[in-house]
C-alpha cells in the first residue's frame, strides 16, 4: 500500500474521533485520498481550521466495544512510518490544504512504543519542517510521563480520551482498558506537568454517549470534576453509533438531540458558572429532551427572577436565558454609563433579547417582548 493510500485509510478510521463540535469532512471523493482526511474544526471565535486528523497505525489489541479499529474486527490494517507522515503532512501544508495536524493512533504492545511514533511524527513536522501552527495529539492510555512530557513539549493540544464517566461504565465497553490507571492518570499528570513547566497546553476529553448505559446526571458530574479539578478546556460528546462487527452492532444509536442538549448543559458549566448538581434531570438523570437546559433550570427556579438589569451582578445575568458572557460584560459595562431601559440595549449587547424578556426588569419595568418560539 503506497503512502497515499495508508493516508486515506487511516483517514477514514481516524473519523470517530472528535476534534470539535462542528467536526466535519470536506467534500471529497475516495479517489481524491488526501483531501478526504481533511476536516474543518470550528474555532471557538468562529471559522474553521482545515486539519489533517489521521491515524498513525489502525493496529490495536484493545477490545473497545464501539471502535472500529478493535481487535479480532475484520479491517484491513495499517501504519504510517514517521517520515511518510510528516512528509506527506508538509506537503499539504504547503499546498494549502491543511493548517493543522490531528494525530492518533491504535495500540499494539506497550503505550509507548506508539507514542513513540506519534513523537517522532510531530517532532519530524516541528523541526525538519520547520511547522509552526496547530497540532492535537493524544496521549494513549497508559502513557508514559516521560512521552507525556514530550507530548506537552511539541502539541498545542493534548487529550485524553476517558470514554465514559466512571470506571464502571468504562468496564461495559472495554475489558482491556484501566480507568484509574491508564485515563484518569494520564490526564492528572499532564495536567500536573503543563503546571510545573508553564506550558500553555490546552487539555480535551471525550465521552462515548449511549453506548454504556450512562446518565446525562454522570457524564456532567464527570466533565464538572474535569473544568474543576483538571482544567481541561473542552469536554466532547459523541453519540453513539453502532458499527458492524463489533459487539454493540445490535445497539440502537444514541439520538443526536441527547448530544446537542449535553452540549448546551456542558457550556453552562465550562462557562457560565453553574454546577452539574444544579441542572435539571428527570427521573433517570437525563436531561430534558424538550427544553434547553438554561431554560429548564430558570423555570425551576421562579424564585431567582424576574432580575433587574441595572444592577444584577454579571453571575446572575449569565443565568438568564439568551443572555451569554459577552453580552452580560457588555451590559455591566453600559449601565455605569447610564440605566439601561429599552430592551433594544439588550439586544444591542448580543442577547436573545426575547428570550431573556421574561426574566428581566429594566429600571423596574417588565420589557414588551414578543413571545419566543423555541
Amino acid at each position: 500500500m503506497d503512502t497515499e493510500h495508508k493516508i486515506y485509510a487511516l483517514g477514514q478510521a481516524a473519523k470517530f474521533d472528535v476534534c470539535q463540535v462542528t467536526d466535519r469532512p470536506t467534500d471529497a471523493t475516495p479517489s481524491d485520498s488526501l483531501a478526504s482526511c481533511v476536516f474543518r474544526a470550528v474555532r471557538s471565535g468562529g471559522g474553521c481550521t482545515p486539519l489533517l486528523k489521521v491515524l498513525q497505525s489502525n493496529v490495536c489489541e484493545r477490545d473497545c466495544a464501539y471502535c472500529a479499529n478493535r481487535s479480532g474486527r475484520d479491517t484491513r490494517r495499517t501504519t504510517l512510518s514517521p517520515e511518510e507522515l510528516a512528509r506527506t503532512f508538509d506537503d499539504m501544508a504547503r499546498r494549502r490544504l491543511v493548517e493543522g495536524l490531528f494525530l492518533s493512533s491504535g495500540m499494539c504492545g506497550q503505550a509507548d512504543e506508539a507514542m513513540s511514533r506519534m513523537l517522532a511524527t510531530v517532532e519530524l513536522v516541528r523541526k525538519r519542517y520547520q511547522f509552526r501552527g496547530y497540532v492535537h495529539l493524544k496521549i494513549l492510555p497508559g502513557a508514559d510521563p516521560a512521552a507525556i512530557a514530550a507530548a506537552l513539549s511539541l502539541a498545542d493540544r493534548v487529550s485524553v480520551n476517558l470514554e465514559a464517566p466512571t470506571p464502571q461504565r468504562l468496564q461495559a465497553l472495554s475489558h482491556t482498558k484501566d480507568y484509574g490507571r491508564e485515563l484518569w492518570t494520564s490526564l492528572e499528570t499532564a495536567q500536573r506537568m503543563r503546571h510545573e513547566q508553564g506550558r500553555r497546553v490546552s487539555m480535551t476529553t471525550q465521552f462515548v454517549v449511549g453506548a454504556a448505559g450512562e446518565e446525562d446526571r454522570e457524564l456532567l458530574a464527570t466533565a464538572g470534576r474535569l473544568y474543576r479539578g483538571l482544567g481541561l478546556a473542552r469536554v466532547y460528546y459523541s453519540a453513539f453509533r453502532p458499527i458492524s462487527d463489533t459487539p454493540l452492532e445490535g445497539h440502537a444509536p444514541a439520538p443526536l438531540w441527547r448530544q446537542n442538549r449535553l452540549y448546551q448543559a456542558d457550556m453552562l458549566l465550562n462557562l457560565y458558572g453553574f454546577r452539574p448538581d444544579e441542572l435539571v434531570y428527570d427521573g433517570a438523570g437525563m436531561l430534558s429532551r424538550d427544553d434547553d437546559p438554561k431554560v429548564a433550570w430558570a423555570q425551576a427556579h421562579p424564585e431567582r427572577f424576574p432580575v433587574e438589569v441595572n444592577r444584577a451582578s454579571r453571575e446572575d445575568l449569565l443565568r438568564v436565558p439568551g443572555i451569554g458572557p459577552t453580552s452580560a460584560e457588555r451590559l455591566v459595562r453600559w449601565r455605569r454609563e447610564g440605566s439601561l431601559t429599552d430592551l433594544a440595549q439588550v439586544r444591542k449587547a448580543g442577547a436573545v433579547a426575547n428570550r431573556a424578556a421574561p426574566y428581566l426588569l429594566l429600571n423596574g419595568r417588565r420589557p414588551q417582548h414578543q413571545l419566543a418560539l423555541w
